[in-house]
């Protein structure tokens, strides 16, 4: 999708999968197969108009529209994610903001005013709030999730370091920066000194 926006922005018309395999650091018949499972894009020979397939990624991806979404934890992660400005230019507009600590509760960030964890269901059903970013500690993120997903939310981007237990209709995306530090950490040993 970024290669396709990025080859939009330099003027470029159409793409082979060739192409689109060096910018994925894949293989052309991996993008060709992948593209598969969603249909017909693209002809032999000519590749893929660049416009059209990136509207239809938008349309696979969900990101064709707006997601509304609650920020549970207005700490040091929740504050960078609702500063972070890709997530509106990218469809996700944040409704709420939820946190514990007495201080924030009733504070505004932007046109936001932050709620206490008591108004979460109630918050997350009158606004019609879809996704939920879940920026706490892990002693409160089960607790958090299964409020968030009795109040109807649809997937969750789980920040806490703990694997959540929610229903299987329920996505949740685990972002542990220690444990992508650890893989990074490992690619640079396994290098070796000589590279």
């Amino acid at each position: 999708m970024r290669s396709l926006e990025d080859l939009e922005g330099s003027g470029a018309e159409t793409v082979s999968s060739e192409e689109l395999a060096i910018r994925g650091q894949t293989t052309a018949a991996q993008v060709r197969k992948d593209l598969s499972h969603f249909g017909s894009f693209g002809k032999r020979g000519l590749g893929y108009n660049v416009d059209e397939l990136r509207h239809r990624l938008r349309h696979i991806l969900g990101v064709d529209r707006v997601w509304k979404v609650a920020l549970i934890g207005a700490g040091r992660i929740g504050s960078a994610l609702f500063e972070y400005p890709a997530f509106e230019s990218r469809g996700y507009e944040c409704v709420a903001i939820i946190d514990s600590d007495p201080e924030k509760i009733g504070s505004r960030w932007s046109s936001l005013e932050i709620h206490a964890p008591d108004d979460l269901e109630s918050l997350l059903g009158s606004l019609g709030v879809e996704l939920v970013i879940l920026a706490v500690p892990a002693r409160v993120a089960q607790e958090m999730a299964d409020r968030a997903v009795n109040a109807g939310i649809q997937g969750i981007l789980n920040f806490a370091p703990i694997r959540l237990k929610v229903p299987v209709h329920v996505p949740v995306e685990d972002v542990n920066l220690v444990m992508q530090l650890e893989a990074l950490s490992f690619a640079v040993t396994q290098r070796g000194p000589d590279l």
